[in-house]
Formats: structure tokens, C-alpha cells, sequence
């Protein structure tokens, strides 16, 4: 067990693709935890399978490695906004954190987000310029911007004082200035050292500890995770766990274990400042406080900020129900968000009707996670269109509003410029660097946004780089214009031919290929029009016995546009739905249930 003084606690902070997990890759690499012929991969961190395809964070995880005679414990965190909530939870577990900004991009809106919550929590940031081989890299323009920043965000005459290195987290080294030779990550542990505090606390108090995060193993069960505040724990020690409500109920410790690179390691004891895992509270959660019999305190629940889109799920009632999900009930349904609802505190999970569950979270991308994951469980279920979250303000109706940060070729700007102010955006920034590159900065409502990173794509040739960041509610924006195109909704069920779709192309873009199976209404593509049509997509070509005078003309079919999930959320309107099965993503149009059918015609 490490006394206090030689512990030191962290977490790593960026705007997403700054390179925190490559950093962490780094630190570990050279801490010694590897033997000298063992495989290591990229983005060790990154252990979640949707992590590994998506190329982000998802997941806050913590490892902790060992430099000289202290202890380095590190967490991970994701760096985009819509799980912010991951990097909330966790800031109350560090004594600091490490500030990654690209040295050649600069702050963004995710570096702004992470830092006001850090600075609010009284924190002393230490700022890591990244990515500083680059050949763009501005390490002293973007090291001001930082100053300007924190300045900005109104740090403390201390916060402002702060330490900083410059790195590559892909080439493994840290430097304390810009001349210095490239050798190792040296300089940034001597400076987590230096400028981080030891934990407070005494290992001779009782034993108190807040659960930030809840793991689970299949011998032992649910694991609260969290930074021991007060005194030591063992295996055998009898605890008492408060709840949110305050209820008391008294627990033993099964196992404790901490952190050593990516692996868990079982200990005799742990004490003040290390983060570990206790098992032995079978019911608890996020926020809930383990502490000594002999002195039960209480600890302030830990606070997100509010969700702002939602979703409703309900039972799959396509034709295809059941083909390849083993899940399909509603009651299954309901036991399968209820896991997800005490695990995950950053998402808001609510039954109020018999027909459907509401999940809302921080953005599309928040809520498609779940339903990813949910899918590739076996489960199979419908998702309506997302919609905001309203509030009401000193008796006015308000949204949530977005700052939007957009780089783009400036070729592009004009038609960014020119959507986003439709769907009523509102400019605050505009500049074009050396390299014809357009910085556009918007406050814009969040049901604005939604449907538009598709479109953007398309009219920056997958050139432009949109990111987003929860500004705050303000009231409400007027009618925004939905999707401008209609669909085509095939009116009969049976497999695709190659002879309709080659003459359905010319209506629109197709969804689906020859020789698919589709149903009744289910959304085969997009019209050219701003209408929906109804399309027979199964008709194949009239066979007779009479010679045709000419060639018959080749079939060659365009692919077939295909969507993924994110994709399908931010595509579809009010009276559509997504099917999502574990093989297939599909859309349809609504029919409306029993339920809904009482409510309008009352």
C-alpha cells in the first residue's frame, strides 16, 4: 500500500482526436508495466468493442502506473461532448488534470466544456501541447489561446499560473521546451509529480469512499469504483452503504481491487488517495457512499447537468419481427433499460406509458450507443425521430441551443453559412487561415443541428469537420424547416428486382439493393421531390413471346445508399420509424398503436 504522499491522481482532458488515449498508450509503454516481448496494440484504453470501430472514447477508465516511488493514478476520458457526462463524474476522483490541446488546432469546443467544469472544481489544470512534430503546429499561438481561455472562462489568479510541457503522444516524448531533444515522457512524470497534489486525507480516519463509477464481474458481482476519501478497507470489513434516499444497509467487503496498467490486481488493502474497485454491495450505485460503521457520513450525490434530446423505444411491429432478435417483448425491453439506468446516471430513462420507454441523453450520438449495444445483445425494437427537451424559464418556453464549431474548405463556406443561418444559427465567428481553410463558429438550436451532419458531409465532400458543445436553454427559436426531400415507401411487400429499381432510379436515391426482402411502408429511398411517394420496387419486367425490334436496354444499378445508425436517427421525421434488429437497420413509416389511436381520436 503507497502512503498518501507518493500517490498522485489524474485525469486526462481533451476535445476528441487530441490524442489523450494515444498519450496514455505512451505513458504506459514507458512505465514498465510490459515485459520486453510482450504485444501491445493501439489505443490500449479503448476496450469497448464500439470504442475500437468508432475510433473514440466512450467510456472513462482508469489505469495507474508507477514512476520512481510514486504511484500515477490515471483516467481516461471521453472526448466527445455527448459523453461528457463520463468526464463529470470522475473529475471529483483527480487532484488535477492534464489539459491536452493540439498544437496546431488549437482549443475547441469540447476543450472549453472539460476545463470550465475543471476550473469550477477548483482543479490547477496542468496544459500538455500536443502533436507538436506536426509540420502545421503553432505551439505558441495555440499556448496563448490557452491563456486566453482560462482567462476567459474566469480561472483564479493560481489557475492561471499554470504549468505546461509540450508533447507527441505518437512519437512518446515530452519536452519542457521547444528546443529540448526528443527523448522520452520523462519531463511530463517529473511534472505530474511536481505540480500535482497528494490526495488529503489520513489513513488512521474511518474508512469513506463515493462510488463514480459501477464495474461489474461475473464471480463477484457489482464494484463500486471510486478514490478512497478517509482511512483503509480490506477484504472481510464491514461497511454501510447509503443510498440516494439515505437508506442504511450493512456490507462486507468481498474484494478489493486496483488498477496496474490494463489490468485489475487484487489487494490485501488500499488506503487514503487510491482509486479501487470494492466488491461486496450488491445493490450499489453511482453516487451512493460507502463509509465506517463507527462514523456514518452521508456524501452529496453527484450532480450531472441535464440531458437534452430524447428518444422513445418501443416493440418492434414490422413484419420482420422476430426473424433475428431474441428480445422482442416489451417487458424484456423494460429489464434491459433498467440495468442501463442504474449503471449509467448520465442517461435519463423513464416509463410513463404501457406502449413505450423514454431515453434521453446528451446528443444522438449518447443514445445511439445504448441502442447499439442493445442491438448487438440480441434485442430488437423500434426508435422514433429524436426530439429536444423542453424547459420552462421564468414562464417562457426554452431549447437547448448548441455553440457549433465548423472547418471547412473555404470553397464550401458559402453553402454552410447559408443552411445554417436557415435553420436559425447565428454567426459568431468567421476567419480563413493561410491555408483557405474557414473557421465558422454558431449558437444555434440543438433541433437545427439535428438531420444536418449528413447533409454537411455531402456538401463539403467529407472535407469539413463539424463538432458541437451544449451552450444552454434559451427560448424558443420558431419553426424550424425539416427535411427538404421526401421518400420513397414501397406499397407492397416481397423482394426488390433489378427492372424496378433500374426505373426507380431516376425518382431518387435507393436504400435497398436487388433482391431484398422489404414489407409494406417500409422506407425504400428518397424522392426528388420534397413529397413521399408510394413505389412498387417488387414489379419485375413483363415476359411475352414476342420479340422485342430492338436491344433490350442494360440494367446497371447505382449502390445503394446505406445507413448506419447515427445516420438513421438524424435522417428521419416525426412519422417515421428505425427498426434496428441485430442483422438489419431499417426505416418505416409510422402506424400508429392501439394507444395512440384512443388519444386522437379523443
Amino acid at each position: 500500500m503507497y502512503h498518501p504522499q507518493k500517490i498522485r491522481n489524474i485525469a486526462i482532458i481533451a476535445h476528441i482526436d487530441h490524442g489523450k488515449t494515444t498519450m496514455l498508450d505512451a505513458l504506459l509503454k514507458q512505465s514498465n508495466i510490459f515485459r520486453e516481448n510482450e504485444a501491445t496494440t493501439e489505443r490500449m484504453m479503448d476496450s469497448y468493442d464500439q470504442e475500437k470501430e468508432r475510433g473514440i472514447t466512450i467510456f472513462a477508465k482508469h489505469t495507474s502506473v508507477c514512476f520512481e516511488d510514486y504511484k500515477v493514478n490515471i483516467i481516461d476520458t471521453p472526448g466527445h461532448a455527448d459523453f461528457s457526462g463520463e468526464v463529470e463524474r470522475i473529475l471529483g476522483m483527480v487532484n488535477s488534470v492534464l489539459l491536452l490541446v493540439d498544437a496546431q488546432e488549437g482549443p475547441m469546443p469540447q476543450t472549453r466544456f472539460v476545463l470550465a467544469k475543471s476550473l469550477k472544481m477548483g482543479l490547477k489544470p496542468i496544459v500538455v501541447l500536443n502533436k507538436i512534430d506536426r509540420p502545421h503546429a503553432r505551439p505558441d499561438a495555440v499556448l496563448d489561446a490557452t491563456f486566453d481561455l482560462f482567462n476567459e472562462l474566469g480561472a483564479t489568479d493560481e489557475q492561471l499560473d499554470f504549468r505546461y510541457c509540450y508533447a507527441s503522444g505518437l512519437s512518446g516524448f515530452a519536452i519542457q521546451h521547444v528546443n529540448d531533444p526528443h527523448v522520452d515522457m520523462k519531463p511530463l512524470f517529473e511534472l505530474i509529480v511536481s505540480a500535482v497534489d497528494a490526495p488529503k486525507g489520513s489513513l488512521d480516519s474511518p474508512f469513506l469512499m463515493q462510488a463514480a463509477t459501477i464495474a461489474y464481474d461475473d464471480f463477484v458481482g457489482r464494484q463500486a469504483c471510486g478514490r478512497i476519501l478517509e482511512g483503509v478497507v480490506r477484504k472481510g470489513q464491514q461497511l454501510i452503504h447509503l443510498d440516494a434516499e439515505g437508506n442504511q444497509n450493512k456490507v462486507t467487503v468481498t474484494r478489493v481491487e486496483g488498477y496496474l496498467g490494463l489490468q485489475k490486481v487484487e489487494m490485501e488493502e488500499a488506503g487514503v488517495g487510491d482509486i479501487v474497485c470494492v466488491s461486496g454491495a450488491p445493490d450499489v450505485t453511482i453516487g451512493d457512499t460507502l463509509c465506517d460503521p463507527k462514523n456514518i457520513v452521508r456524501l452529496p450525490p453527484i450532480k450531472l447537468d441535464e440531458p437534452t434530446v430524447s428518444v422513445d423505444l418501443t416493440v418492434n411491429t414490422s413484419p420482420f419481427v422476430g426473424r433475428s432478435g431474441k428480445h422482442v417483448t416489451m417487458n424484456k425491453l423494460r429489464e434491459r433499460l433498467d440495468r442501463e439506468k442504474r449503471a449509467n446516471i448520465s442517461l435519463r430513462i423513464e416509463d410513463f406509458d404501457d406502449d413505450k420507454v423514454t431515453v434521453a441523453g446528451r446528443g444522438e450520438l449518447h443514445l445511439s450507443v445504448l441502442i447499439e449495444a442493445m442491438r448487438r445483445d440480441g434485442y430488437e425494437f423500434s426508435v422514433s425521430k429524436p426530439r429536444v427537451i423542453i424547459k420552462e424559464i421564468n414562464g417562457a418556453k426554452c431549447e437547448p441551443l448548441e455553440r457549433v464549431h465548423i472547418d471547412v474548405p473555404q470553397e464550401f463556406s458559402g453553402n454552410v453559412i447559408e443552411e445554417l443561418s436557415r435553420r436559425k444559427g447565428e454567426m459568431q465567428h468567421l476567419s480563413t487561415n493561410e491555408h483557405n481553410i474557414t473557421s465558422l463558429e454558431f449558437i444555434m438550436p440543438t433541433r437545427g443541428l439535428m438531420g444536418y451532419r449528413n447533409e454537411f458531409l455531402t456538401i463539403t465532400r467529407g472535407l469539413g469537420i463539424l463538432t458541437s458543445i451544449f451552450e444552454e436553454f434559451a427560448p424558443w427559436r420558431g419553426t424550424i424547416p425539416g427535411r427538404l426531400r421526401g421518400v420513397l415507401v414501397s406499397m407492397c411487400p416481397g423482394k426488390t428486382s433489378d427492372y424496378s429499381c433500374f426505373n426507380l432510379q431516376e425518382r431518387g436515391t435507393l436504400f435497398v439493393g436487388a433482391g431484398e426482402e422489404i414489407y409494406e411502408g417500409m422506407v425504400v429511398g428518397e424522392n426528388s421531390r420534397d413529397s413521399d411517394l408510394l413505389v412498387n420496387i417488387t414489379k419485375g419486367k413483363q415476359l411475352t413471346n414476342v420479340r422485342a425490334s430492338g436491344k433490350d436496354e442494360n440494367v446497371v444499378l447505382v449502390p445503394a445508399r446505406k445507413f448506419s445508425l447515427e445516420q438513421a436517427i438524424d435522417y428521419i421525421q416525426d412519422d417515421e420509424l428505425i427498426e434496428v434488429t441485430p442483422d438489419a437497420i431499417r426505416m418505416r413509416k409510422r402506424f400508429l398503436t392501439e394507444t395512440e389511436r384512443k388519444r386522437k381520436v379523443k
